[in-house]
């Protein structure tokens, strides 16, 4: 199956998103989305296909959202994509594009939506949250 990932090392929901999809036997393709940002289509489209607003695709925590007047209702798609791209931290993270579909996953276990189950084994989350049973299938 093939899986990308736009991926940020240091956040600890994409690092556990990216071990369920290891955990279900894949390799996916690892973007590092602030080393790499998507294309504007590749970003519209992943959020698109992923049933959210651009809006609800921004992240604001940690970011310069404020700072840049996005909460501003004004800003039309548009504008906002655009200064995702200028700025890849406001985008929300991790995304994940499979052939089941397109989700951001947070919390991390959305992935399971567009991963073939039963998963290869037992996952429990950095924080210990038991996801996935050792039978690989969907405690949460």
């Amino acid at each position: 199956m093939d899986v990308t990932i736009y991926h940020n090392p240091a956040c600890g929901t994409s690092r556990n998103t990216l071990a369920m999809i290891r955990n279900a036997g894949i390799e996916p393709t690892i973007i590092e989305y602030l080393k790499t940002p998507p294309t504007r289509g590749e970003l519209k489209d992943m959020i698109e296909k992923a049933g959210l607003t651009v809006r609800e695709a921004i992240r604001q925590k940690g970011t310069p959202y404020a700072e840049l007047g996005l909460d501003n209702p004004a800003l039309d798609d548009g504008q906002l994509l655009d200064t995702m791209l200028e700025n890849p931290i406001l985008i929300n993270r991790p995304f994940v594009v499979t052939p089941l579909g397109a989700r951001l996953c947070r919390p991390s276990e959305m992935v399971l939506d567009i991963l073939p189950l039963p998963q290869k084994g037992a996952f429990t989350k950095e924080d210990g949250e038991a996801v996935v049973d050792d039978e690989g299938r969907r405690i949460v």
